[in-house]
Parts: structure tokens; sequence; C-alpha cells
């Protein structure tokens, strides 16, 4: 992860029944702990999505939100496709994260993306 400037990163979620959530963000540490912590109201709180299974980062945000589209545009086979590629086991990816990583604020950016909507499979 870039340990200079900011960096963007579109991040794949999912429930252990592999319902999936792609989304975006500038600071993936902070935004997968609201995952699964079920702090924002919505389609992955209701649905249990919290484990990051996926996430690919950019230098360039509008990049990243192109790729974001791009991800939510495929059918479900694709993106399933795509995980299983990295990530055969589905395994939570955050898992790996020390606690170094998951205390410092900012450790990975600061926030964007914070929609909440479910993306269609």
């Amino acid at each position: 992860m870039s340990s200079s400037g900011t960096s963007y990163f579109v991040y794949i979620v999912a429930s252990p029944s592999r319902t999936i959530y792609i989304g975006i963000t500038n600071d993936l540490v902070r935004r997968v702990h609201e995952h699964q912590i079920k702090e924002i109201p919505g389609f992955t709180a209701t649905y249990h999505v919290n484990r990051l299974v996926r996430f690919e980062e950019f230098a360039d945000p509008a990049t990243a939100i192109s790729r974001e589209k791009q991800l939510k545009g495929w059918r479900r086979e694709k993106k399933i496709r795509l995980i299983e590629s990295m990530n055969p086991n589905w395994n939570d990816l955050s898992l790996a994260w020390d606690d170094e990583v998951r205390k410092k604020p900012g450790s990975l950016g600061s926030a964007r993306d914070d929609r909440e909507e479910e993306t269609t499979d």
C-alpha cells in the first residue's frame, strides 16, 4: 500500500454466504472496520457483508471510480472469478493486518465513499 500521498481503493467485501458488495474508499482500514461493526445501516449491515475478499489500489481517484463502475457492471460469475483468482478460499484479507495498521489513524488515507448501495449480481 502506498506510503506517500493518497491512495484510493476499490474493494470487495463478502458475507459468509458470499453475498458481495463493491465499494471505493481512500481509507481501506477504516471502511472495512465500518463494515465489520455495521456502523452504517444499509445493504452490507443487513446481509452481514463484512469480510474483505479483494482490493485494488489506485493513485488517481478517477481511475478508481472507473474501475468500481466497471466491476459493478460485471455479471456475478465474472466477479467471483476475479475474487478467486487471488483469493480462492474467500479469506478475510483484513485479518492479515497487524495491530499497528488497525490503530494508526489515517493509515491508508482519509474518508471517501461511504455510500451504501446494493451491487447487482
